[in-house]
């Protein structure tokens, strides 16, 4: 299924998104740890540090940065790959799952306020 937009229209959905996320105190996440955030609930696992400082052409220390405050926030936690302890893992929590289902609805409700 396409969605079929012209530019002003995604960005007005871009920015009816971040105004709700401002006025409903959500977390402030930066934009390349919304980016971590979902390739991490939207990719299929194993996800490690390596792996999305690859993905997001970033170095690993920036994604480290980036855990470290996700994981303050509960929405992502780290563990040692067992198979391999040079690895890092980055897993999805409870917590994460709710604010990442929850970001889809305001998408989907800002959507649908679009004039057509």
């Amino acid at each position: 299924m396409a969605i079929v937009m012209r530019p002003s229209q995604s960005l007005r959905l871009w920015q009816q998104v971040t105004l709700a996320e401002v006025k409903a105190a959500a977390h402030d996440l930066t934009m390349r740890q919304m980016a971590i955030l979902l390739t991490v609930y939207l990719d299929p696992p194993p996800h490690t540090v390596r792996g999305l400082a690859e993905k997001l052409g970033v170095t690993k220390p920036v994604i480290t940065r980036a855990l470290d405050t996700m994981g303050a926030l509960k929405l992502v936690s780290r563990h040692r790959d067992e198979k391999d302890k040079r690895n890092v893992l980055v897993k999805r929590t409870v917590e994460g799952a709710l604010f990442v289902e929850r970001f889809g609805d305001v998408v989907i409700d800002k959507a649908a306020e679009l004039p057509i």
